[in-house]
């Protein structure tokens, strides 16, 4: 017992050599990692020196809130073009050095490099990965190669010509609305509701065949794919909870999960029960082609038929992924570009009525629901009125990079390798060095003749180069066969009161854009 007491005495000062071991050599880590990343941020700030920057908050927020969600910050965004006019550099807090590029020819060299060498930012991107999963908008590397090369043939004018019927039917169902709504007269609406419930029934049809009536009776996973957008859209404005640990346990985090786990949950049984119907057949060409002749070929038929040039063929998750993905990207951004179309064309009635004429004479002795997918390459002037919107109101502002080399500017100057590019959609858009008069609205811009040595870059609603938007078909037909419909059965006005705009996820107005509609005579 003697000999026990004495080892255990023994082993009292390593004990407390070892407790006090831990934590000198945790503040040691904890020195050592802030001497690095101190030594590293002066580094890249010397490297930095040479790009202009607007006056800090303060040294240790930067440039963090300056910036916000806001008309003024829209406002600020175009006093830092007008300024700068190419490029500027932004501290976000002490650290962190963002790169904001404002001018086609200094967009080219990040847009245009490889994936690879220019893959998306993963600090705002990563909030949507639990919704989202390692689908295209997030995955990286030879998984996004590989998917894209997959998910090229589901956007083939093959597979999205039968969709325009699809469209026609979820456009009359909200026109029917309309109609009734504006029965005494004129109707007051908000067009991000309407069109946003429109366009989310016409996805839903196209991705899953699946006729939820969204636009007439709640569906609970259309409301959770809207509450995920806008929880999405608030985390990005609240730093304390960018850290994930956080954000999980906050009523935010809770109901983000909820929402998650509903949505899954409904793209899983779909795909569960297509996998039982799909025919086991080696020729999926054949397969293809029977399916599509029997109905529409939904989106899930073709992520489930796809091969790589290796014969393997989609997951499970990553079909999920994708199409939670599809379902994410494809509604907010056209119903954004739709209603904001649909604005521009009210404030200019002269513009309205010549896409209304453009339209009756095209389709002349036949009925609207009559458009068909070759119609809609026969509407220059009505597509001219779409990009100029799409110019003016960008559905999506800005899109970020983080190269992984360094990125060699026109002028000469380098963006370091890691730091993160900012690539500004609306400020490219509203440059006046690129674009005379940039806010007024003019669709005269896109004729063949004024469209003649511009830029290729200074028009990128939908990004460019390698990790464009692969549906930029698909929403451009939607719209136009929407707003074909819609100018032959209704007059678009005006609202008393001029909308404020606001850039989430994408680009919406405070309190919903409110115009109003009248219908016109038969």
């Amino acid at each position: 017992m003697p000999q026990l007491s004495l080892s255990w005495q023994g082993l009292e000062p390593a004990v407390a050599s070892l407790w006090l071991f831990l934590p000198l050599a945790g503040a040691s880590c904890l020195l050592a990692y802030i001497l690095v990343q101190g030594y590293t941020a002066y580094e890249t700030s010397q490297r930095l020196r040479c790009f202009p920057q607007p006056p800090k908050r303060n040294w240790l927020l930067g440039h963090l809130g300056l910036i916000k969600a806001s008309e003024e910050g829209l406002l600020y965004i175009q006093s830092l073009v007008r300024t700068f006019r190419d490029v500027c550099c932004w501290w976000v807090g002490p650290w962190q050095p963002v790169v904001r590029i404002f001018h086609p020819a200094f967009i080219k060299p990040v847009l245009l490099a490889s994936a690879s060498v220019a893959p998306k930012d993963t600090v705002f991107y990563s909030f949507l990965k639990p919704w989202l999963g390692d689908g295209l908008l997030m995955s990286t590397g030879d998984k996004w190669s590989r998917h894209r090369r997959m998910l090229t043939p589901a956007f083939h004018f093959n597979i999205l010509k039968p969709y325009v019927k699809i469209f026609k039917d979820s456009t009359n169902i909200m026109h029917a609305k309309w109609q009734c709504l504006a029965s005494k007269g004129s109707a007051r609406l908000d067009m991000f509701e309407h069109i946003s419930l429109m366009t989310l029934d016409s996805l839903q049809k196209c991705v899953f065949s699946f006729n939820s009536n969204c636009q007439e009776k709640p569906s609970e996973y259309i409301a959770a794919i809207l509450e995920l957008s806008a929880l999405v859209a608030r985390r990005h404005q609240k730093l304390h909870l960018h850290v994930d640990l956080l954000y999980h346990f906050t009523r935010d985090g809770m109901r983000f999960r909820k929402a998650c786990r509903l949505v899954h949950n409904f793209t899983d049984a779909v795909i569960q029960e297509r996998r039982r119907t799909l025919p086991d057949q080696g020729e999926d060409d054949d397969v293809l082609k029977a399916k599509a002749k029997a109905k529409t070929l939904d989106f899930i038929d073709v992520l489930l038929l796809s091969k790589d040039e290796h014969g393997k063929a989609l997951s499970d998750e990553d079909i999920r992924a994708e199409a939670d993905t599809f379902m994410f990207g494809g509604h907010d951004t056209t119903a954004s570009g739709l209603s904001w179309v649909l604005y521009n064309l009210a404030r200019h009635p002269e513009y309205q009525e010549r896409c209304r004429q453009e339209v009756r004479e095209l389709l002349r002795d036949r009925e609207p629901e009559e458009i068909e997918w070759d119609d809609l390459a026969q509407l220059p002037f009505l597509t001219m009125c779409i990009k100029e919107s799409l110019r003016l109101h960008p559905p999506v502002t800005a899109i970020s990079r983080c190269c992984t080399q360094d990125i060699v500017l026109p002028d000469g100057r380098v963006i370091p390798k890691g730091v993160i590019c900012r690539i500004s959609i609306f400020g490219t858009h509203h440059n006046p060095t690129v674009w005379p008069d940039p806010e007024v609205y003019n669709p005269f811009r896109f004729d063949a003749d004024s469209s003649k040595g511009r830029p290729s870059l200074a028009f990128i609603p939908f990004s460019a180069g390698p990790r464009n938007c692969i549906g930029q078909t698909f929403a451009l037909s939607e719209m136009k066969v929407a707003l074909a419909l819609t100018l032959l059965r209704f007059c678009i006005l005006p609202d008393d009161k001029e909308p404020r705009r606001k850039p989430e996820l994408i680009l919406r107005a405070e309190g919903g854009l409110w115009l109003r509609v009248e219908p016109l005579s038969t």
